[in-house]
């Protein structure tokens, strides 16, 4: 939510004490970027509960003094910490993260990036207890923070982003520029302040889309959403492989398949996209069962790594797709010049997505491409591009497997 919405009225006063009331025997542990701010929050919760436990059903216990640490007489228990600040030895049923970055100094550097997401993954949700839920409310700040972190990780996020200004599909029903909370601010207002801020901190904290500082090559505002698709397509399915499995300190490449179709007009569709981080044995078998789930029609597009290693990844690969139309091809060329004939069909309004959970982290990448933190989902939809120009007129289907080097 964009900066003034009161999400934090809603996040970490609200929303706790009404966790309590239906949780009653349960922990929660929230965190914001210091724990001044932290403390802050703690407070004006324990205020609401003092005020309303005749409301609630339940009240602070009677030693519950401090501001960041205290109890419910029915033994909740609440916990307030800053970015950093310590949890360990602590369990919780309920992790609340509101605002974990400071500043754009935070936001900018990606050493401070980082620092954050180890403090996530190695202290942080290492309390969550089975089956606990985790909530972060936040303005975007960058395209890498942890909110783009989270939704590019593959975990199964519910995100709910409430821009400024209405967009297509707006999760609230609003009509494109309406104003998120006309009656605190209205969309004149938010216009001359878009002029203020500039566009890069208006697609970020008010819009919730951030992107590069740099800017990238992919105009993601062009691209459509699509419940359904038309009839007539001619569809590839396009991979970049990686074969390195992400563990504690590591953050390797991505497996990525994009099955991607085109019309008789020449719009394009990116119809499912396939994601993963495993070793050499589990993305063969991925790539193999993906065809299968795909069908005969769909030609498998295969990138051919220099080497003899890579030759060797292909005859594999295309003993085990036996039947299947098989292109393997080696990369040639700079990604971006790869990229570039994919992303003037998003800038003609040419690419629509299907809709589905995967969206957000493809587009994540496409918006920061070429300076984001991965390209493997641009290196597949590249692939696929050039593999449908050749592949989609009925007089060069290809029949058998071809493979070429």
């Amino acid at each position: 939510m964009p900066p003034g919405s009161a999400k934090s009225t809603y996040s970490s006063t609200i929303f706790p004490a009404w966790w309590f009331r239906h949780h009653q025997n349960s922990s929660v542990i929230a965190a914001s970027h210091t724990a001044d701010l932290s403390e802050h929050f703690g407070r004006r919760l324990r205020n609401l509960i003092d005020e309303h436990q005749s409301v609630l059903g339940y009240g602070l216990a009677p030693d519950s003094h401090a501001a960041y640490r205290f109890g419910t007489t029915e033994k909740g228990d609440y916990f307030a910490t800053g970015v950093h600040g310590p949890v360990i030895g602590r369990r919780a049923d309920l992790i609340l993260i509101d605002d974990p970055i400071k500043n754009h100094a935070d936001a900018d550097s990606a050493l401070a990036r980082d620092h954050l997401w180890n403090w996530y993954r190695s202290e942080l949700i290492t309390r969550l207890k089975p089956k606990g839920r985790i909530v972060l409310i936040m303005t975007r700040w960058h395209p890498d923070d942890l909110g783009g972190r989270l939704l590019a990780s593959g975990d199964n996020w519910r995100q709910l982003r409430l821009p400024a200004l209405a967009e297509p599909d707006d999760p609230l029903g609003r009509n494109p520029g309406e104003a998120l909370w006309p009656e605190w601010e209205d969309a004149a207002a938010l216009h001359r302040k878009r002029a203020t801020v500039g566009s890069r901190i208006w697609a970020a904290h008010y819009q919730q889309s951030p992107i590069s500082e740099t800017g990238g090559l992919f105009p993601v505002a062009q691209v459509l959403i699509a419940d359904a698709l038309p009839p007539q397509l001619r569809a590839v399915r396009a991979w970049d492989l990686a074969a390195t499995q992400a563990d504690a300190g590591r953050d390797p490449d991505w497996t990525v398949g994009v099955k991607l179709a085109r019309d008789l007009e020449g719009h394009c569709y990116v119809i499912d996209v396939v994601r993963l981080r495993a070793g050499p044995h589990e993305v063969s078998e991925t790539v193999v069962a993906t065809a299968r789930r795909d069908g005969g029609a769909v030609t498998v597009g295969l990138p051919q790594d220099p080497g003899q290693a890579g030759k060797q990844q292909v005859a594999w690969l295309s003993t085990q797709l036996h039947g299947f139309t098989v292109v393997a091809s080696p990369e040639t060329g700079a990604k971006v010049t790869r990229a570039a004939p994919v992303a003037a069909q998003v800038e003609a309004g040419r690419l629509t997505l299907m809709r589905a959970p995967w969206n957000a982290a493809f587009l994540e990448e496409l918006r920061d491409f070429p300076h984001g933190r991965k390209d493997d989902q641009v290196d597949a939809l590249a692939r696929a591009f050039s593999l449908l120009a050749n592949v989609a007129q009925p007089s060069r289907r290809l029949q058998v497997p071809i493979f070429v080097r």
